[in-house]
């Protein structure tokens, strides 16, 4: 149940935060049964689980949000022992499920319950704290556009974020904090816009992409989503299904890369020896599915969803090879370290 790239929220409030994207094409991926056992890796507000546990499966939920551990209770009562949740990252899938299932799901991204919330900072259409951390722990958004440098910050802005004036927005910020610090979401956005500029004709608010940038860093995001692959690949029993939904680009492109890789032996080269190629870890990918005009007609925050799915094959899994995935190298990891010493 995610949400907007960079703080632009695609429920519109109310009922519409609880719709699951792409529900239909994710329970016939899964296929729920009784006797199987599927992880939500994204629990959220529990959406997708609802639908597994109304078809007889069991449900092992993860959420590195505390609020959505808390909201999950009356769910857990309802389903008595075939639901458990439990506060984590998905990377950590295999110590908190505890065995192998039959199925995983990922709804990658900011969920609509916390761009809904404006004291937790993810939504600049919501006065609020600059924060946008998930978990409520770490560096906040307020710490990155505060503490560091220039060039660290374009890099955030222009490759997590996608924004092609990152180094103009990263200068004003710079310009902007010797004055006053930022504190709250609606005053990073002003500088952004004034930065930006803001046509008739635009779509998106000039502040989608810092945002979004913003977020993916704080979250370490796309490392998450790296780390979880690798490790649904080895939970995952014989025949059992990865479904992944993603929100943009970047996310969709590790998803791709990832099952494109394991679905197929690597292409020998003539310059190296001739080994023994791997064999493939799960089979070709099914047609990515993306959201029809009915669905994001009732629920617009969809319209950029796309739905990958995978079967696991009955090979050993591969060593992580986080090459394959092209996730960006933003090289601030360590001022990142220094800084919060």
């Amino acid at each position: 149940m995610m949400a907007g790239p960079g703080g632009e929220s695609r429920s519109g409030g109310g009922l519409a935060r609880h719709i699951p994207v792409l529900l239909r094409p994710v329970i016939e991926a899964l296929d729920p049964a009784p006797g199987k056992c599927i992880l939500d890796g994204t629990f959220g507000a529990g959406g997708y689980a609802c639908a597994l546990l109304e078809k007889g499966a069991d449900v092992v939920g993860i959420d590195r949000d505390p609020d959505a551990i808390a909201t999950a209770q009356d769910m857990i009562q309802r389903y008595g022992g075939r639901l458990r949740v439990q506060l984590g990252r998905f990377s950590q899938m295999e110590s908190i499920a505890g065995g192998s299932v039959d199925g995983v799901v990922l709804d990658v991204g900011v969920s609509s319950m916390q761009l809904d919330e404006a004291e937790r900072g993810f939504s600049f259409r919501r006065e609020g704290p600059l924060d946008m951390r998930m978990g409520r722990q770490g560096i906040s958004a307020a710490d990155v556009v505060n503490r560091f440098k220039i060039g660290d910050m374009a890099r955030i802005f222009g490759m997590l974020g996608e924004e092609r004036h990152a180094g103009r927005v990263a200068r004003a910020i710079e310009k902007r904090r010797a004055e006053k610090p930022y504190e709250t979401t609606s005053d990073l956005a002003e500088t952004v816009e004034r930065v930006v500029g803001r046509k008739r004709t635009d779509t998106i608010h000039p502040a989608t992409r810092v945002f979004q940038g913003l977020r993916i860093f704080v979250n370490d995001e796309l490392g998450e989503l790296a780390r979880a692959l690798f490790a649904a690949e080895r939970l995952l029993k014989p025949g059992g299904v990865l479904a992944v939904v993603t929100f943009h680009s970047l996310e969709d492109r590790i998803v791709k890369r990832f099952m494109a890789a394991r679905s197929s032996p690597p292409s020998p080269s003539r310059h190296l020896p001739q080994v023994t190629a791997a064999k493939p870890t799960f089979e070709k990918p099914m047609k990515p599915v993306t959201p029809d005009d009915a669905e994001t007609a009732e629920n617009p925050r969809a319209r950029s969803a796309r739905l990958r799915t995978a079967r696991r094959t009955g090979v050993a899994a591969g060593v992580d090879d986080f090459d394959i995935l092209g996730v960006p190298a933003l090289n601030v990891t360590t001022q990142l370290r220094e800084q919060e010493r």
